[in-house]
């Protein structure tokens, strides 16, 4: 799926604006730089639907080079069925995962949200994918994101609802629940399940 151009255009503008604002002096490119982050926050908030406000404290935090983010997602199976965990936000169902945080390892990270969101102590055991989002049937984002998609399998633990999560259970490929799209899609799903009937399957990228 090609990412649309306005998309493509709006995020660019963000990174010129941000990158802008890190390095320059001038006080009057600041201010060029500001009504380019601007324009480009009028144009996600009109066709992403999510609130310019929203969108301005999503990226008035971002500082220095402007870069993308990244969301690991854990493909956990247990007899041959996945774990996904129901996503309180949108009542839809996710891989386990969220975004990467400073100072851990992506596997690191992909261990702690197993546990918060579903109550499974695991283990990583290898890297699936790294999908650029823009290629993939997500819902338009503001944000350029990578997302890692690594295997894990259970050591330990119960199933247990998260803060963020209001229902843990393992389903087969051909019975998948309704997905959390900005989260994960089919696609992403059954190439993990491609990946544990073929340990030797190359890594996916973009």
């Amino acid at each position: 799926m090609k990412e649309s151009e306005w998309l493509k255009w709006a995020k660019e503008l963000q990174a010129i604006a941000q990158t802008g604002l890190t390095y320059s002096k001038d006080v009057y490119d600041k201010e060029r730089f500001e009504s380019i982050r601007r324009i480009s926050v009028e144009i996600l908030a009109k066709y992403t639907n999510m609130d310019a406000s929203i969108i301005k404290d999503l990226f008035a935090n971002e500082t220095g080079y402007a870069t993308p983010k990244v969301d690991i997602r854990a493909a956990v199976f247990l007899d041959k069925k996945i774990l996904l965990v129901k996503e309180k936000t949108d009542g839809k169902w996710a891989l386990p995962g969220g975004w990467g945080d400073i100072g851990l390892s992506p596997s690191e990270v992909a261990v702690k949200e197993v546990k918060e969101e579903s109550g499974f102590d695991v283990k990583a055991l290898k890297l699936i994918a790294v999908f650029d989002k823009k290629f993939h049937d997500h819902p338009p984002s503001p944000i350029h994101v990578y997302k890692l998609l690594i295997q894990c399998e259970i050591i330990g633990g119960l199933a247990a609802e998260g803060i963020e999560t209001s229902a843990v259970q393992f389903f087969a490929e051909s019975n998948l629940p309704p997905l959390s799209l900005p989260r994960n899609t089919e696609a992403q799903i059954q190439l993990a399940f491609k990946h544990l009937y073929n340990q030797n399957e190359p890594v996916y990228f973009d």
